[in-house]
């Protein structure tokens, strides 16, 4: 009996021994773990964010549309060109000189066009006295047949030689007319207002007629020429409105569709498109612009293309929820433009969302974030909408 006893405290004994031995390794073991859990968030990266790094889910309207492109023209436009031959005088103007409509440009030597007129009308002067004498001598011949002195005839002759006379004076006056027009052309005027383009002659040249002097632009309306499929073409309408890159520009120009080509172009078969710049300020002729042309419009949640991540199999946005960067998957809709850039329709992202903008890149997922004092503002007003959104 006593041997029993003996064997039943050895038993308990062990038992309590292990008991301890348990508890000090799971003791020791939740100390580790914290104590890596502490190591870990305290060599964690905080990612600090400014204003410009994120963006905030709104309702937007987009334009849907056609992307057009086409270099800057003027729709007033006007070459001034030799008009006679001769030597080409008085030509001051210069590229980017202003000029104004009927502004003299230049001048051709005038010196034969002038003789060539003094000539004209001394001819008509001459035929014009011819035509004195001759009336003379039909009224006399007139007077003589009443008085039965002379035949007929001799009446007829000289009503034919007064008809003659008179149509040659009247040539003679036309060929005035021609001469004079030609000394006029000796003047070259600009035919519209607006300025010099390009000096394509030099003062003494001898140039011919239809030799191009000076180019004249009227950079007060702007257009492009944009060329559309047929099939794109189908949807266009005068009125419709465009949002235009203007090469150099940094801020997008509002276009207009003014003219629809009612005939395609041979061979491509392609249809062109006029597009009028609204304003013109600081543009020049030449620049290449693109840009959309709207043809309709939505309203939906929308959020730039360039914050939208495809590296995962579904697409996402990366959403600041409480200071962590949490991967939100989102379906994506149409696309269109709004404010001079590309956004895109997404569901599956509450509005009012504070979204990492596309500039900053790919965070991992739970990555601590810092505001800027700057974009503190804007990250905690929305933060109740995204717990809102999150307790529905």
């Amino acid at each position: 009996m006593k041997r029993w006893i003996k064997w039943s405290l050895i038993a308990l004994l062990l038992a309590l021994l292990a008991i301890g031995i348990l508890r000090a390794l799971a003791a020791r073991k939740a100390q580790q773990a914290a104590l890596a859990l502490q190591t870990a968030q305290s060599a964690q990266t905080v990612v600090e964010l400014s204003a410009t790094d994120v963006l905030t889910v709104k309702s937007q309207e987009l334009i849907r549309g056609l992307p057009v492109s086409g270099t800057l023209k003027a729709v007033n436009a006007a070459f001034v060109k030799a008009r006679v031959a001769g030597e080409l005088q008085e030509l001051k103007v210069r590229e980017g000189d202003s000029v104004k409509a009927g502004q003299l440009i230049a001048r051709i030597d005038p010196a034969e066009y002038d003789a060539r007129l003094r000539q004209a009308q001394q001819q008509a002067d001459a035929a014009q006295a011819q035509i004195d004498i001759s009336q003379r001598q039909f009224d006399n011949n007139k007077a003589l047949v009443d008085q039965g002195f002379i035949s007929k005839t001799a009446l007829d002759t000289s009503l034919a030689n007064l008809n003659a006379a008179r149509a040659s004076h009247l040539a003679a006056v036309a060929g005035a007319d021609v001469a004079r027009k030609s000394a006029n052309d000796t003047r070259l005027l600009a035919p519209i207002s607006g300025q010099v383009a390009q000096r394509l002659a030099q003062p003494g040249e001898r140039v011919a007629v239809d030799t191009r002097i000076v180019e004249i632009v009227d950079l007060s309306r702007l257009e492009i020429e944009a060329t559309l499929s047929a099939a794109d073409s189908v949807g266009v309408r005068v009125g419709q409105e465009a949002l235009l890159q203007v090469e150099g520009s940094a801020q997008p120009v509002a276009a207009r569709v003014a003219r629809i080509n009612p005939s395609t172009q041979a061979g491509s078969r392609s249809v062109l498109v006029y597009l009028g710049l609204t304003s013109s300020n600081g543009l020049r002729q030449g620049l290449f612009a693109q840009g959309t042309l709207g043809t309709a419009r939505l309203t939906a949640l929308a959020v730039p293309v360039s914050a939208v991540r495809t590296d995962k199999p579904a697409p996402y946005v990366q959403r600041v929820d409480q200071q962590r960067v949490v991967h939100q998957t989102v379906t994506l809709g149409e696309r269109g433009e709004a404010d001079g850039q590309t956004l895109v329709a997404v569901t599956g992202v509450a509005e009012n969302s504070v979204l990492l903008a596309g500039t900053i890149g790919t965070l991992r997922e739970g990555t601590l974030v810092k505001f800027t004092t700057q974009a503190a503002a804007p990250a905690a007003a929305s933060a109740p909408a995204v717990a809102a959104s999150q307790a529905r």
